[in-house]
């Protein structure tokens, strides 16, 4: 196991792009015609976008596409001399072999400083005939308009539940690894439809032994059983504070849990909860109080029993 699955498994052609079929049919178009305008594809964390990029340039380019490909990432490198160095270098040379243009991948194109993207902008206007730019973002909204309105926008929306699990059982079978159904489904719940999390997440569980079990995965991904946060809940919903306040310190010692992780779980598990939605409502908006406490530096133990107290309150200290 001395390969990141993640790049073993990463689809090389456009047709084994998983849960984005329709993004896929229309780049594959542009294999198909030999040309490409800007692209700028967006949406959340492991959902395609990289590997569309570089099979989108295998598909045009084929053997010589390393030549003709550049994959820079903004997180590395934001500023504005980025763009007038590596950028404008690669974009002056000519293309090799028989490709008419190159193409130049930004990855994390949002965190680009907005003086960074006005010169990119220039950029792409100047070199459009002899190179593309393919741009990859979480927030497209932190792109600038100018540069938007350049581009063909592709959305990636997160992988269905049916999407992991097959691509999941593919590697498994190939590995030749031993997984219980309901890993699996934990899995999927912890990738929350991104497949390089549930890809790596596999990775590491199967790492630790020759079975896979839920409570390995729950282990090795930080995230507490959704059950467990669920009788936590209960129990301060049913008046039981001390006892809530016991679960919730078995979770974080045992999963090994931050606030801020712990928060986002208990805000998940809120829909699931047998109450009225004015109660939820009311819910929420503590939440939210309690998680921006968390990030502006308040003490996450208080802070998450004062939640737990909250939930008391608002189940009248008995079910």
């Amino acid at each position: 196991m001395n390969e990141i699955w993640t790049e073993k498994y990463r689809p090389r052609d456009l047709d084994e792009v998983i849960g984005q079929k329709h993004t896929a049919e229309r780049l594959k178009a542009y294999v198909s015609s030999g040309n490409m305008p800007h692209l700028l594809l967006t949406g959340p964390p492991g959902t395609g976008k990289t590997t569309c990029a570089l099979a989108l340039a295998r598909g045009l380019f084929g053997d010589e596409w390393k030549g003709n490909f550049i994959e820079l990432n903004a997180s590395d490198e934001r500023g504005i001399d980025v763009v007038r160095g590596k950028i404008k270098e690669f974009a002056r040379t000519a293309p090799l072999g028989k490709a008419d243009f190159k193409i130049i991948f930004m990855d994390e194109a949002d965190a680009l400083t907005n003086e960074a993207q006005a010169a990119l902008r220039r950029t792409m206007e100047r070199y459009s005939k002899a190179c593309r730019f393919i741009l990859s973002c979480n927030y497209s909204s932190k792109i600038i308009d100018p540069i938007q309105s350049r581009c063909a926008v592709f959305r990636f929306s997160p992988l269905s539940k049916e999407d992991l699990e097959g691509y999941l059982r593919r590697i498994v079978e190939k590995e030749g690894v031993k997984i219980d159904d309901d890993a699996l489904e934990g899995l999927v719940h912890v990738a929350r439809g991104d497949m390089r999390r549930a890809v790596n997440s596999l990775q590491v569980a199967a790492s630790l032994g020759k079975q896979v079990t839920m409570e390995v995965v729950f282990q090795t991904t930080g995230l507490a059983k959704p059950e467990e946060v669920m009788r936590m809940l209960e129990a301060a919903l049913g008046g039981n504070f001390t006892g809530a306040r016991d679960m919730l310190d078995e979770i974080m010692i045992t999963y090994g849990l931050s606030g801020q992780d712990i928060i986002k779980q208990i805000h998940s598990s809120f829909f699931s909860l047998s109450i009225a939605d004015p109660e939820k409502v009311m819910l929420m908006d503590k939440t939210g109080e309690i998680e921006f406490r968390i990030v502006e530096g308040s003490n996450e133990r208080i802070q998450l029993e004062a939640l737990l107290a909250y939930l008391v309150m608002v189940g009248g200290g008995k079910r």
